[in-house]
């Protein structure tokens, strides 16, 4: 794909790793939607969609923000069509927002099941659902999703169930669309790190700077996500991929740039 004047649909954009995902993009010409819920800075997580689409202007793109809770179906039909109004299409779909709590069955309350299942699981599908009319008429349509490879090793599922589930629950949902879309011409595949990445969310939910420091930063995931939406659609679909790989494929093997700490020792990420 050529980026200059494609529109992509980032969840979850105004910070981390939707950001970053969307400065690369914006650098290739791309017309970027910052769909997210921020529009207030929070201290902690930092970051609105207003200033991320600021950054994505700055980084040679164009960007529209819209405020966006992926759990209600009319905020995505909103969303969708404030894109359409905007750019006149969809060419590609970064599945991005997603809830972690990595809690065993018994310290999942109800409401922190709810939540992770209401954004990572139905959010994905009703944001995906609404934009296929359009990624239909793309000619070379992608759908990414941020989720790992099944692992069926029980080790993922006994600490945090709830999580494990939601999050499998959107690889299937990926490998599924590339299925139920390959006649439409729209590539669907899952994109997950290595490693821990350098986000809000390692540093103030997971490990904070000690896990941050044995993490990669933001950029080695919109270096992949670069090249996988470069692919031709037909050619690249139904993949589970794992940042890495992504990268070797492309001759890059030597990843020590994207080392939040240069030499350090890297933390596996989960469900590998």
């Amino acid at each position: 794909m050529n980026f200059k004047n494609k529109t992509i649909f980032i969840t979850g954009a105004s910070r981390g790793i939707g950001k970053a995902i969307a400065l690369k993009l914006a650098s290739e010409g791309a017309n970027i939607v910052v769909a997210a819920k921020s529009v207030e800075e929070n201290p902690k997580l930092g970051g609105t969609i207003f200033s991320a689409a600021k950054e994505i202007e700055e980084a040679g793109g164009k960007a529209l923000a819209v405020q966006l809770d992926i759990r209600s179906e009319d905020q995505v039909k909103d969303a969708v069509q404030k894109t359409v109004d905007a750019f006149g299409g969809i060419d590609a779909l970064i599945n991005n927002a997603s809830a972690i709590q990595l809690s065993n069955t018994e310290q999942t309350e109800p409401k922190r099941f709810d939540l992770m299942h209401n954004i990572n699981v139905r959010g994905t599908f009703l944001v995906t659902r609404a934009c296929l009319p359009y990624l239909k008429k793309s000619g070379n349509g992608h759908i990414l999703t941020l989720s790992p490879p099944l692992n069926m090793d029980l080790k993922w599922f006994k600490p945090h169930l709830a999580y494990t589930l939601s999050k499998y629950n959107m690889s299937m949902m990926a490998l599924g669309w590339s299925e139920e879309f390959m006649s439409y011409g729209i590539a669907s595949n899952a994109l997950w790190p290595r490693t821990t990445i350098d986000t809000a969310a390692v540093r103030n939910l997971l490990g904070g700077d000690a896990l941050a420091k044995m993490s990669r930063t933001t950029d080695i995931i919109a270096d992949a996500v670069y090249y996988i939406l470069s692919k031709p659609s037909a050619e690249c679909t139904g993949n589970t991929f794992i940042d890495e790989e992504v990268l070797a494929k492309e001759g890059i093997t030597d990843l020590e740039k994207y080392s939040v700490m240069p030499g350090a020792k890297l933390y596996t990420d989960l469900f590998l």
